[in-house]
């Protein structure tokens, strides 16, 4: 058994709409979890060293839960494009680069570092169809130990003639992928249709077969646009929503569900999701940047569906995580302002929950600092001006607004201090 104690200010969102704050506390960490946040150490503890970070922030590490890790090396291009003008133009280009894997070596690498610089310590990763970089970068980030959701990317019809696979050779790599990358360890499986244009109705329900088979889950996009979601219900008449595509292929009950955008959902999308528990991912910079939409983050969220934050990246500029804290609540604003029927605004406090706890939740015991969860943090220092002091959560704010990766000087992964 392993104690270390770390003092500072401890903040976390055990709660949607509230944060707690410890100023001048004392978190313990055993064997890499937390067991406990206390104001004074007990007797018995009094002589262990304590690494002590003064009034800086320690706060759990941020999931991001949609990154197209492909798409790295075109963050912040083309976003003057619509969505499907910027995807012919940029993205599909770029992904066919992918087949050379040294080039996904070098694109790879970079972006698993620079997750950990800005403190995103889960995700959940879109690659491209291409099995060998796919592969390198499951590895990879099971080397440096993050927890993800990764998986080959599924394309077989509606796509450019470079990076459309047939059916058969698309559910064969996906299987080899799945098989070999079972196990117990922080990064597992995932399937990953890009969205159900570019999927055949076989392949979908191929895809459906091997979730069973292998008790993995599935990530995708869902309703992102307007001329998305009328492609989808022209290409798929017989079904009733687009979420029901994937929930009568079984896709949505073997592992997590993970639907990006969800930007113009039907009560009956809702209420496939409400009941398969699966979980709706704001992507505020992305979404705005090709104006696919706003998603209605505050309305789902009173429909008691789980909403965690992505970055999006490409269409995202950057890995930042806590940044899409800050974009979600200046979204909701303009969502509610505009269409204020049945929309509110966010809280910064529950934008934060989204980044940390509910993000989390589809890994294993992440996004907060509540005793029995992984000391998975971050120590965030100089936000506060000598002449104005701030509450915790003011300084909290302000790294979400206006901080980056300066500001964040030590990094804890399952209780062992990391580097990028």
């Amino acid at each position: 058994m392993s104690i270390s104690i770390y003092r500072g200010t401890v903040v976390y969102a055990a709660e949607r709409d509230k944060l707690a704050a410890f100023p001048g506390a004392n978190i313990l960490v055993e064997d890499g979890f937390v067991k406990n946040v206390l104001k004074n150490l007990p007797e018995e503890l009094a002589e262990l060293p304590v690494q002590d970070y003064g009034n800086a922030l320690i706060i759990p590490a941020f999931s991001d839960l949609h990154i197209h890790a492909s798409q790295y090396a075109q963050r912040g291009i083309g976003m003057d494009k619509l969505l499907f003008d910027w995807l012919m133009d940029y993205t599909f280009p770029q992904e066919t680069k992918f087949a050379d894997l040294s080039y996904a070596k070098m694109v790879y690498d970079t972006l698993v570092a620079d997750l950990i610089r800005h403190g995103t310590f889960h995700a959940s990763i879109f690659t491209t169809i291409h099995y060998e970089a796919s592969d390198y970068l499951f590895e990879k980030l099971a080397e440096r130990g993050l927890y993800a959701y990764t998986g080959v990317v599924n394309m077989d019809c509606n796509s450019p003639e470079y990076l459309c696979e047939t059916t058969e050779n698309s559910l064969r790599n996906t299987e080899r992928f799945l098989r070999e990358h079972q196990g117990a360890r922080t990064v597992q499986p995932i399937l990953t249709p890009r969205f159900a244009p570019t999927c055949s109705e076989t392949l979908i329900q191929g895809l459906g077969k091997l979730a069973k088979k292998y008790a993995c889950g599935v990530q995708t996009h869902l309703v992102e646009s307007i001329a998305e979601a009328a492609w989808t219900k022209d290409l798929f008449p017989g079904y009733r929503c687009e979420a029901a595509i994937y929930e009568q292929a079984g896709l949505l009950e073997y592992g997590p569900s993970v639907f990006a955008h969800v930007i113009f959902p039907t009560g009956e999308d809702i209420e496939i999701l409400k009941k398969t528990k699966s979980i709706s991912v704001h992507c505020p910079d992305a979404t705005a940047n090709i104006i696919a939409g706003i998603m209605p983050a505050d309305a789902l969220g009173k429909r008691e569906l789980p909403i965690a934050l992505g970055t999006d990246i490409g269409a995202g500029p950057g890995t930042a995580v806590y940044r899409q804290v800050s974009r979600a609540v200046q979204l909701s604003k303009l969502k509610a302002f505009f269409q204020p029927e049945g929309n509110g605004q966010l809280s910064f406090a529950r934008a934060f929950y989204m980044a940390t706890k509910e993000g989390g939740s589809i890994f294993d015991r992440v996004g907060s600092l509540e005793p029995g969860y992984r000391f998975n943090a971050l120590v965030l220092d100089g936000l506060e001006d000598d002449f104005s002091p701030l509450t915790p959560e003011e300084k909290l704010e302000r790294f979400c607004y206006g901080g980056d990766d300066r500001n964040i000087v030590a990094r804890y992964l399952d209780g062992k201090l990391i580097n990028p």
